[in-house]
């Protein structure tokens, strides 16, 4: 039997809804079940609770703050906690941060993993240098291929230190099998969805690289009756955007539920689930969560879903940002025999439970944990 993980020290900003921060959470559920220490350093947020829940233990220091004072105030209370716990692994999955953790890190000689979870744009002087903390790991995790060769070009890591973790869902909660009837029908009735119209779903906040526009320009191209959208996701103060949203979706049925608590609900009411991003995403767990409940995927083709949708197969992916060809894919889709429909179902749900479970990318975690002690 593998020997119980160390004590490791996640640290992060704060503790949001985000993808960064729900893969802290199941880190650190993993290190607990597995007979590890989880401990992890933020400024706290919602998802403190269910951390604490599973086991670990929050310490609340303020790192989401971003200036010189707030860097050297984080290293020297970062390493203060690594020698009174006895940490042996810290752990940084955000840039700001991720400079006081090195800091603390060297300074009491504790072994340093990175995860690198964005493309993290380069767009004025010394960015690059200010993102290179990210690189710095022992060990650096890459949430997908398309970031570990982004890695790979800018940072010149090789294999000895570069180690490609996609991000996962639980299979069990993201099951069609495993959601009751009721709560799909209670996300209808919320949502005043006719049971007879076909219902295209981008998830994601509001923001204009996600994509809705291509959407709602894709569907206004199409003949009538067009199929529903939904855009479910928080507009984060974006009203402006969100406005420009609804003038451009004058003549289509456009529903803008906020955010989703229910996400396996949301998608199984959906017959097309859509991935609309003009930037490339780092992975893109939204298009795993669907292709685990059997939902038909058009993805743009670049970043991470040329991973994980498979063209023809598990989804569709089409050029980003090109309306008329998001538009043709949706005709295609949606009018895609029954038996074919049943058919990329079992294979998208067959690969996600191949590759991206969360338990997949726990264990792989836990493994370079591993390497290193």
């Amino acid at each position: 039997m593998s020997a119980p993980p160390p004590t490791v020290l996640q640290v992060l900003p704060a503790l949001g809804a985000g993808g960064v921060e729900r893969g802290t959470l199941e880190i650190a559920r993993a290190l607990v079940e597995a007979g590890g220490r989880a401990l992890v350093a933020s400024a706290g947020g919602p998802l403190v609770a269910a951390l604490e829940a599973a086991g670990a233990r929050h310490i609340a220091l303020p790192l989401d703050r971003k200036n010189p004072a707030a860097l050297l105030a984080g290293a020297a209370s970062l390493s203060r906690l690594i020698k009174e716990e006895g940490v042996r692994i810290v752990h940084a999955r955000s840039r700001f941060p991720a400079w006081s953790a090195l800091m603390a890190a060297r300074a009491t000689g504790t072994h340093f993993v990175t995860t690198y979870h964005g493309t993290y744009n380069e767009d004025f002087p010394g960015k690059r240098l200010y993102n290179s903390v990210m690189s710095r790991g022992e060990r650096v995790i890459a949430i997908s291929e398309h970031i570990a060769a982004l890695v790979r070009e800018r940072h010149g890591i090789g294999p000895d230190r570069l180690r490609v973790i996609p991000r996962g869902v639980d299979p069990a909660r993201f099951d069609p099998a495993a959601v009751d009837p009721a709560r799909v029908e209670a996300l209808r009735r919320a949502w005043g969805l006719p049971a007879n119209r076909p219902v295209v779903l981008l998830p994601g906040r509001l923001t204009r690289w996600k994509g809705q526009v291509v959407l709602l320009r894709a569907v206004s191209l199409m003949p009538e009756p067009r199929p529903l959208v939904v855009l479910a996701g928080d507009a984060q103060g974006r009203e402006a955007y969100r406005a420009e949203l609804q003038t451009l979706a004058a003549g289509i049925e456009v529903r803008f539920p906020g955010p989703v608590e229910d996400m396996p609900a949301a998608l199984l009411l959906a017959d097309l689930v859509i991935h609309a991003s003009t930037d490339a995403e780092a992975f893109g767990r939204t298009v795993i969560e669907a292709q685990a409940m059997g939902r038909p995927v058009i993805a743009s083709d670049l970043g991470g879903p040329r991973e994980t949708v498979e063209d023809g197969v598990t989804g569709w992916r089409v050029p980003p940002g090109d309306p008329r060809a998001l538009a043709g894919a949706l005709a295609r889709a949606l009018s895609l025999p029954k038996e074919a429909r049943a058919a990329m179902a079992r294979a998208s749900r067959a690969a996600v439970l191949a590759r991206y479970t969360t338990r997949a990318m726990q264990e792989a975690t836990l493994a370079v944990y591993r390497e290193l002690t």
